[in-house]
């Protein structure tokens, strides 16, 4: 039997950002970046480790991954899917290009694996998946070993909202749209952030979610206080369970200065061709604003502290050996830390190990092979650890202790103050009003259809899309402010227009400015299958 379980999360997520009304967009770069370093590499670990979906010959493994509404409605769009290809096709050429010129330089395996992978990618995107890798996560499910988690409609920060009716469709518009995605309702959700406030349970169990995630000190300041620490789950009232993070393994993986990302040997994230590069030379790969930027094309290690200068080659073989390393390490201490707590706790213990996806294979560019190599591991060198999902772990482990969580984030010192401080502050009576207004609309129009019922709808999207909490946290590292600020007014903006146009009773093509309402749909295209009745759905 083994001495515990452990269970990896990671949390897809992207802040909604397409824009037709440009040929390209610079943060539309978020999401190609994502797809090419992060999401197919995942998706060749997972498929490679199921052996095209025949798990009998495959690795026994389990992994819970949360893709959120966002993310799951850019991979279907047809317009980000081509433009995503074509960011794939260039980074061909360029490399092309690249084992040409760095033939003869220490650079020339680098740009070697830099172009089998592009070839790899656009072969998988295009030819496998046809664009689409909602059918790569959808097939994984299927096929066992990963499932699939929602997150809130627009990974709004639930807490501060202002009415639960706005927390309550948040929740639901998220569900709705991943059975829309994977043809099943979510077991799981990942709230925005791990942010939790006491009766959020409430509307998770109202829409049907039987587990989500918190951050450690959630789980362990609930009420009562958990017997089992966060190596249990624990279920609340109303019987949704709630998980809490394991520090220590959490801290072992995500941590650049104590954890195994910043080792010397890794690909140095920070110096990028589009940098070092001949202007002249990259031009044709930069925006058309000329302004140079990464490219996500890397030659150098870490090295150690020293300046970008004096940054040393990177040797993919080398990486791959300490990728290799780390695996047997993490594995190793997870042994230890499995014996002695169900030593302590006279039952297994679950070791809850979440991270941002985007960790593994963007910031972490060897991420994907530590998974892979992880799961290997775990399954043929030892026995005393087993990966789950956590629908797994409940389905084995019903009986929990109930308790009733306390408030929490995994934000910077546990709580609120990422999401709300002197320089986003300003955001929230804007949205608090814009809720206000929402909530009178659908309980005024209930019988709305025809075009009124598409500006009411269209005024849920544009309130959604304002409520992102990547807004409130762009504005707080002041990394894109000026972006992240635009975005918050100008759906504020679009929701008080389609507000005034609705109960001003100008909701007809002939006393509206209609072609105005149409563009408006084309661009915050999001959520097609949205119903504004869903805010007065607990009413």
């Amino acid at each position: 039997m083994e001495s515990g379980y452990l269970a990896l999360v990671l949390n897809a997520h992207l802040p909604f950002v397409r824009h037709p009304e440009y040929e390209e967009f610079l943060e539309e770069d978020w999401f190609y970046e994502a797809v090419v370093e992060t999401y197919i590499p995942l998706i060749r670990v997972f498929s490679g480790l199921l052996e095209g979906g025949r798990p009998e010959r495959g690795i026994n493994f389990g992994i819970t991954i949360a893709l959120s509404p966002p993310l799951c409605e850019m991979l279907a769009d047809s317009l980000l899917q081509d433009r995503c290809l074509r960011y794939v096709y260039k980074r061909i050429e360029l490399m092309e290009r690249e084992v040409h010129r760095t033939r003869n330089t220490p650079f020339y395996e680098t740009a070697l694996l830099y172009q089998e992978r592009f070839k790899q990618t656009r072969h998988l995107f295009e030819d496998v998946y046809k664009k689409n890798l909602i059918n790569a996560f959808r097939w994984l499910q299927d096929a066992g070993g990963v499932e699939i988690m929602t997150c809130a409609a627009t990974h709004g920060f639930l807490p501060l909202m202002s009415t639960d009716q706005s927390r309550e469709a948040q929740i639901r518009v998220g569900c709705q749209n991943y059975e829309k995605h994977f043809g099943r309702p979510p077991r799981g959700i990942w709230l925005p952030e791990c942010a939790y406030t006491p009766g959020l349970e409430i509307l998770l169990s109202r829409a049907g979610i039987q587990y989500f995630i918190q951050d450690t000190h959630g789980i362990l300041h609930a009420s009562p206080r958990p017997v089992y620490g966060v190596f249990a789950p624990i279920v609340t009232p109303c019987g949704v369970a709630a998980f809490g993070r394991d520090a220590e393994s959490s801290k072992q993986v995500w941590s650049a200065k104590e954890g195994y990302p910043g080792d010397w040997n890794y690909r140095e994230f920070y110096r990028d061709l589009g940098y070092d590069a001949d202007y002249e030379y990259i031009r044709p790969y930069l925006h058309p604003d000329g302004i140079k930027r990464n490219l996500g094309i890397k030659y150098h290690k870490i090295t150690g502290p020293v300046s970008m200068g004096e940054k040393q080659p990177y040797d993919p073989y080398r990486a791959r050996e300490k990728a290799a390393e780390h695996a047997g390490n993490f594995m190793f201490n997870r042994q230890h830390q499995a014996r002695s707590l169900r030593g302590h706790l006279g039952r297994p213990p679950v070791i809850l190990a979440p991270y941002d996806a985007e960790l593994f294979g963007h910031w972490w560019f060897e991420g994907p092979e530590f998974l892979d190599f992880l799961f290997r591991k775990i399954a043929f060198d030892q026995r005393d650890i087993r990966t789950v999902t956590l629908n797994q772990y409940l389905e084995e482990n019903p009986v929990l202790q109930v308790s009733t969580p306390s408030a929490s984030t995994w934000g910077d010192k546990g709580y609120n103050e990422v999401w709300l401080n002197a320089s986003n502050d300003w955001i929230y009576r804007h949205l608090h009003k814009a809720e206000e207004r929402m909530l009178e609309l659908a309980r005024e129009f209930p019988e709305a259809e025809g075009l009124t019922e598409r500006m009411l709808n269209q005024a849920a999207r544009e309130l959604l899309l304002a409520q992102s909490s990547d807004w409130a946290f762009i504005m707080t590292t002041g990394t894109m402010s000026p972006y992240a600020e635009k975005r918050t007014r100008d759906h504020i903006s679009r929701f008080n227009y389609l507000y005034q146009q609705i109960k001003s009773g100008g909701a007809t093509p002939n006393s509206m400015d209609y072609p105005r309402l149409e563009e408006v749909e084309s661009r915050d295209n999001i959520f097609q299958e949205i119903d504004f009745r869903v805010y007065t759905a607990g009413d």
